[in-house]
């Protein structure tokens, strides 16, 4: 597979789970492309990938005829599982949404969205797909796309409109049939809500081969009704209690409570065994309590900010009045969903959320657990940053961001989501081989 804006590798990480092979990244924040490959060293053509600088990019503008050619030289040298000639089963990419999102769109300040470069790179991605010409092809970005405008009075959803008439085009021009759906991680075994906009396009040759597990007759556009994409799991999504209590640990309970912060102020080994849905996410050695875990430093909040914490923690979740602010409103995870789905989306700013069961915000490794990833999957980076060093100023022509750990893993693919989706290429793809 190739993944394009890859961002921290969630998208790729479902995909090598369904037994994909990552033959090529793009990505241009600095952070974001060491966690990818640090946690990628599979050999290919006698080096591991996260050395072969041939099969990375980063900014995706630079990629040129010249650089595809000598892609395809470099992959019809590499034994991986593709075949003896070049070709690439899936292409995927989640071009930067923030000129998309709601948070997006209050950080464009007066910016046309039309001149946020970021914003044209669904473009970048097309015509990757040109080059590479892959059998099956995914475009994943924020629910905000359907309801975007260019610019202030434009029409509302217009930026969708041009985003999927370019890749209907492949459709047309390419031989792809394109289809899309608005799907929710909830229903992928995700503990989240979040929406997300997919665009699943599969080669014609490989669609009229899987009529069997694809629909060509109906004339719908939605993905999921035609097997474009999976259906929803049909399993519950786990409880918050049941992803992250095997990482509560009293030490911290202890310094939170008294202010007396030990540097530096983390957990370094799992205080309890793995159980239930834990075992996924703490494979072999990490199963077991005292085996090191990682990113499970917490926040040193000032008294105000603990007592106001335990004071939601009385109140089932209200912001007693003495501690509300105008800036935003937090709110404190439920430990069980009860008879509701999840509603959280985990974003770029874990302050949005109080732990269910003590008086701080989520750490990274908690944040990362909401997406999915294994916590033997690593973050490069910082912790964590803020205002315009992580949104930019396109006001000011500014837009180079940061991207510390907590926006890698609330700007990526959920892990699980991806996996599904994965899983139902793969099941396109052998039908199509029968």
């Amino acid at each position: 597979m190739i993944d394009l804006f890859a961002g921290c590798g969630g998208l790729s990480l479902g995909f090598e789970m369904a037994g994909y092979t990552p033959v090529f990244v793009n990505e241009l924040n600095d952070d974001a492309r060491e966690t990818y490959l640090i946690n990628r060293s599979h050999d290919l053509g006698g080096l591991p990938f996260n050395e072969n600088k041939e099969l990375h990019s980063a900014d995706i503008g630079e990629v040129d005829s010249k650089t595809i050619a000598a892609l395809r030289s470099n992959l019809n040298s590499i034994s991986t599982g593709l075949g003896d000639a070049f070709g690439v089963d899936v292409l995927t990419g989640g071009p930067p949404c923030q000129g998309y999102s709601g948070i997006g769109h209050r950080r464009s300040y007066s910016v046309d969205r039309i001149e946020l470069p970021s914003n044209q790179l669904y473009g970048r991605m097309a015509w990757f797909i040109e080059q590479i010409r892959p059998k099956l092809f995914l475009f994943e970005n924020v629910k905000g796309l359907l309801s975007s405008r260019w610019r202030a009075g434009g029409q509302k959803g217009e930026i969708w409109d041009d985003v999927f008439k370019r890749f209907q085009r492949l459709g047309d021009e390419h031989g792809y049939y394109v289809k899309w759906s608005l799907v929710h991680a909830s229903d992928y075994d995700v503990p989240q809500n979040r929406p997300r906009v997919l665009i699943a396009g599969i080669s014609k040759e490989v669609a009229n081969a899987a009529q069997g597990v694809v629909d060509l007759q109906s004339s719908s556009l939605d993905a999921v009704e035609c097997g474009f994409l999976p259906p929803p799991s049909g399993n519950r999504a786990p409880n918050l209690n049941e992803l992250l209590s095997d990482l509560e640990d009293p030490d911290a309970l202890v310094a939170l409570q008294s202010g007396e912060y030990p540097k530096p102020f983390e957990t370094t080994a799992y205080p309890r065994d793995a159980a239930g849905v834990q075992e996924w996410f703490r494979p072999g050695d990490l199963a077991h309590a005292g085996a090191k875990v990682t990113d499970q430093e917490y926040s040193r909040h000032a008294r105000q900010i603990v007592e106001k914490f335990l004071a939601m923690h009385e109140t089932g979740g209200e912001i007693p009045k003495e501690y509300r602010t105008k800036k935003f409103a937090q709110r404190l995870l439920p430990p069980e969903w009860g008879n509701r789905t999840p509603w959280i989306t985990a974003t770029s700013m874990p302050d949005d959320y109080v732990h269910y069961s003590q008086p701080r915000i989520l750490t990274v490794r908690e944040w990362a657990r909401l997406q999915t990833f294994p916590d033997w999957y690593q973050f490069a980076g910082k912790r964590t940053t803020g205002g315009l060093r992580r949104a930019g100023n396109p006001r000011e022509g500014n837009f180079d961001r940061e991207v510390p750990k907590y926006t890698q893993i609330g700007n990526a693919v959920a892990v699980k989501l991806a996996e599904h989706v994965g899983r139902h290429f793969d099941k396109i793809l052998t039908a199509s081989a029968s």
